[in-house]
């Protein structure tokens, strides 16, 4: 609620190790979100838009639309490896493009 009415307080954060921020409300596709010390890492969701893809299939290639969004990753390097952060973007792209719902394994 706080968040929401603009009341937060710093106090409010305290405690946590990651966060997500959603600067695509407000129609911005890529930022660089900063992380806020001691927090390990922060992902930020860029506005969805519909692009022109090419799926390659049983009859060949095919110009489709689909939605896509930027993520991007801000992470304290000490204590993140840059392979497992790329792993977990890799994770977070295959299941929005999988659905919720298929069974994939995030192996790290």
């Amino acid at each position: 609620t706080r968040a929401r009415t603009s009341t937060i307080t710093p106090d409010d954060l305290a405690g946590a190790t990651f966060t997500i921020t959603n600067y695509g409300t407000v129609g911005t596709l890529l930022d660089t979100p900063i992380i806020n010390q001691p927090q390990v890492g922060i992902l930020g969701i860029g506005t969805l838009v519909k692009r022109p893809v090419v799926l390659s299939g049983e009859l060949g290639d095919q110009l489709a639309f689909r939605q896509m969004v930027f993520l991007s990753l801000s992470y304290d390097h000490r204590l993140v490896d840059g392979a497992d952060a790329a792993r977990f973007l890799n994770y977070l792209k295959t299941r929005l493009e999988l659905g919720m719902s298929s069974e994939v394994e995030f192996g790290l």
